[in-house]
């Protein structure tokens, strides 16, 4: 075989291999130019945008979650809008995944949550929709002041809500497999809510949990509390200021919202007061918490609760609350004690009230994840049970660290700081 010849047969294998085309891969939607979080122990690195592996295995899953899907009664149009175009999201599993080591202190969400400018934005926006919030105040007995305020820390008032998919950002969560039980619940509603005509795919979005709409309903809340107040036909929590207003209200009006009762107040401790009492669970009405000497911060009477506890969101070196069932209610929306104290507070400064008097101790250095997992550990080792170590400060924790410091000599404020952890550790 001639040099010549030989130089053509390879040129001919070449082309071949050329024109062999791969079977194309489900797109896979592009991430923003962000740092991906540190891998963990506990959970693989998450896909990049451009690994083919978790598309391919998406697209079966797909294929096998819309068979499911119609044996409980979704329809093939239904399907077919929801799944034809359905994209994987590497950015959901990155941020799902991702725990920071260090969360803000309550002073700091505060100064953002409840700024000036949001301060000054809600004040206008509330008298834009006094018609709306109005009508849902007299339907449902919540305040128009309480639920503007949720409206902007949820959406900032509905600029910011979300431009994630929700079918997409659900149907990569529950393929990821971490909440499986949770996120394919939610799909399955996300579903049917698809199927009712509330909303069209291409405008249910939200973030990348699957909170959807201006204050934020996972698919199913939208379905147990979503209102259509405006007599359209459509539980619209995206477009529509009257339903937004109404579905909110009766999700804090059907989690125990009690109509005219106040949320609460900022209060002052007599000196000595027993700090174990401040556990924010400790409930007896007002008039009990004024016997024992809690003044309201500017020494007048204390807010008319019948239910009330008392809260020391930073410590005994913080301000105190008195909170009633009202802040609780607002927990069920979101159980955070610094997204409560945000929505308490900036709804009474929309209403022309004061802000928070006492200073909070900013000196004070919040405990990283890593250096509270620390912390129950070493309680745990030493008898105080603060359940399994997770690095996440709950009831159990405060109640183990407040055991404690009783045992201490300490005041029992159950506020975890590094010279707690120092002495825990200690040998």
């Amino acid at each position: 075989m001639t040099d010549v010849v030989l130089a053509l047969l390879i040129a001919l294998f070449a082309l071949a291999g050329c024109a062999t085309t791969p079977p194309p891969a489900l797109p896979v939607a592009p991430t923003p130019a962000t740092p991906a979080a540190p891998a963990t122990d506990a959970a693989p690195p998450p896909a990049k945008p451009n690994d083919e592996a978790p598309a391919r295995r998406f697209a079966d899953w797909i294929a096998a979650f819309r068979a499911a899907a119609r044996a409980q009664g979704i329809d093939d149009a239904t399907l077919a809008a929801a799944f034809d175009s359905v994209l994987y999201l590497p950015r959901v599993i990155e941020l799902d995944r991702a725990q920071p080591e260090f969360v803000r202190p309550v002073w700091a969400y505060l100064d953002s949550a409840v700024s000036k400018q949001r301060v000054a934005a809600g004040r206008e926006r509330m008298q834009q929709v006094r018609v709306e919030a109005d009508a849902a105040a007299a339907r449902y007995g919540v305040p128009p002041s309480i639920l503007v305020a949720i409206w902007g820390i949820e959406s900032n008032y509905g600029s910011n809500y979300g431009d994630i998919p929700t079918i997409d950002a659900l149907a990569t969560l529950t393929f990821d497999g971490r909440r499986e039980a949770w996120a394919r619940g939610e799909l399955m509603t996300a579903l049917r809510i698809l199927q009712s005509g509330d909303i069209d795919r291409a405008h249910m979005l939200g973030s990348w949990a699957g909170a959807m709409g201006q204050t934020q309903f996972l698919p199913s809340n939208f379905v147990a509390y979503a209102v259509d107040a405006d007599g359209d036909g459509r539980r619209d929590i995206w477009g529509s200021m009257a339903d937004v207003l109404a579905s909110t209200a009766n999700l804090l009006a059907r989690s125990g919202w009690r109509a005219g009762e106040p949320w609460g107040g900022e209060v002052r401790l007599p000196d000595g007061f027993d700090l174990a009492r401040a556990d924010g669970t400790t409930l007896q009405g007002s008039a009990q918490w004024a016997a024992e000497g809690v003044r309201a911060v500017d020494g007048g009477a204390l807010p008319e609760c019948a239910d009330a506890a008392l809260l020391l969101p930073a410590g005994r070196r913080g301000p105190a609350f008195l909170i009633g069932a009202n802040f609780r209610a607002i927990l069920r929306y979101n159980n955070s004690t610094s997204y409560a104290l945000a929505v308490a507070l900036l709804a009474q400064r929309l209403t022309d009230g004061p802000g928070v008097q006492a200073a909070w101790p900013r000196d004070l250095v919040p405990l990283g994840r890593s250096q509270l997992l620390a912390l129950q550990t070493a309680l745990n080792a030493r008898g105080y049970d603060s359940g399994t170590p997770d690095g996440l400060l709950g009831p159990a924790t405060r109640a183990a660290l407040r055991s404690y410091q009783r045992s201490a000599g300490l005041p029992p404020d159950g506020y975890p700081t590094l010279d707690l952890l120092e002495r825990l550790q200690a040998p």
